[in-house]
């Protein structure tokens, strides 16, 4: 038998999340960071901080980042897994290039990445990916030799990240008035992307009519619901539904948004709805203020009881998925076939994006893929 640990040849995990602002002052610099290259002027960005000046500029991720970081440490340490997790952003402190650059002192030379998106698309994986590929440019630059870098397989399917969202979904069923749950509706949601992009995510062979993106949400509603029916013994009615549209008003995005869809199946007669946001790891922001703000106040203009489902979050269920995936990953390296665990109709997803999955506008180097670069002789693919 070997005497390699259960996580080689891995030496770390990398947390790899969007950030967010900790203070009112943080909210423009933040949005500068998000926003760089597009020439948007700051009073522009003072406008569209206003969701998080409501909250007292403090973006709720940080803190589940925090609290999912300290998770995983705890279930890794828990179940004998000797590998030390970092945490870095693409936009706010930690930033991903401070966290790789001390991972590179401490002598990390493989990295596993975990980020807080689960799904295909370019805003959700190839755009880290070219974060990752930015920040060991950087490092090696300054003539460090970082460490290689891949990335976990897209989780969106993985039965600890669907189990807790079939129980929040009935948990949030059961906070609905007595005499309108039999007949409430699920609506999932998820971040709404331009059209284009959505048709162009996942492996070329899939480009087209929503791509990989739309897909994997529809596979996962699917699931969910199948699992509360089973459940709950009722047969409801769902939709796949977007929040958080942004940009340019002449772009066509996925459609429709979860504020236009209450009006529409309140129109219907559908007498309570249930939002399920099942495109997001965590309550941040985008949860906090489009529904739970926004959509939850069109409701109450309609007179339309409303529920949100909580989203996955730290659930010990999760946590424990991320090591399954780690560990899945690394006998994946070592050469052996381990099993891969995954629910609905697509089964697990590639390790390595294939070359053309999830294309930007302009080509741009990405790590963890197929068509990735070298760093001082260390493959990031």
């Amino acid at each position: 038998m070997s005497d390699q640990p259960a996580h080689a040849p891995y030496d770390a995990l990398l947390l790899l999340s969007f950030g967010g602002p900790e203070g009112p002052e943080d909210v423009v610099p933040f949005l500068e960071n998000v926003t760089r290259g597009r020439g948007i002027p700051r009073e522009r960005l003072r406008e569209v901080g206003q969701h998080y000046f409501l909250f007292g500029g403090v973006s709720p991720i940080n803190d589940q980042n925090r609290e999912l970081l300290a998770a995983l440490r705890e279930d890794l340490a828990a179940h004998g897994v000797d590998l030390p997790v970092y945490w870095g952003n693409r936009n706010w402190a930690p930033y991903l290039t401070d966290t790789l650059r001390e991972m590179t002192a401490a002598g990390h030379r493989r990295v596993l990445t975990l980020t807080t998106s689960a799904y295909a698309s370019y805003s959700g994986c190839r755009q880290y990916r070219e974060n990752l590929a930015d920040a060991l440019a950087t490092l090696t630059a300054e003539g460090l030799t970082p460490p290689r870098v891949d990335k976990l397989r897209h989780y969106f399917n993985h039965p600890g990240f669907v189990r807790p969202m079939v129980d929040a979904t009935i948990a949030a069923l059961g906070r609905l008035p007595d005499d309108v749950r039999a007949g409430a509706r699920l609506a999932f949601t998820t971040h709404s992307i331009p059209t284009s992009a959505a048709d162009a995510s996942g492996p070329a062979e899939g480009h087209g009519d929503g791509g990989a993106y739309v897909a994997e949400h529809l596979d996962v509603a699917r699931t969910v619901a199948a699992a509360v029916r089973e459940e709950t013994g009722t047969d409801r009615p769902w939709d796949l539904v977007y929040q958080s549209r942004s940009g340019a008003p002449h772009i066509p995005w996925l459609e429709p948004d979860i504020c236009d869809h209450l009006e529409t199946v309140h129109g219907e007669g559908a007498p309570a709805v249930v939002m399920v946001p099942i495109g997001f790891v965590s309550d941040h922001m985008e949860v906090t203020y489009d529904l739970d703000t926004e959509a939850t106040a069109k409701a109450a203009e309609l007179g339309l009881p409303v529920a949100r489902a909580a989203t996955v979050g730290a659930d010990p269920r999760f946590v424990a998925a991320v090591r399954d995936l780690v560990l899945e990953r690394a006998a994946s390296e070592r050469g052996e076939r381990p099993e891969r665990c995954a629910l609905g109709a697509l089964g697990p997803s590639h390790d390595l994006c294939p070359v053309g999955c999830c294309p930007a506008r302009a080509p741009r180097p990405a790590a963890a893929g197929a068509d990735s670069p070298y760093v001082q002789g260390a493959s990031t693919s």
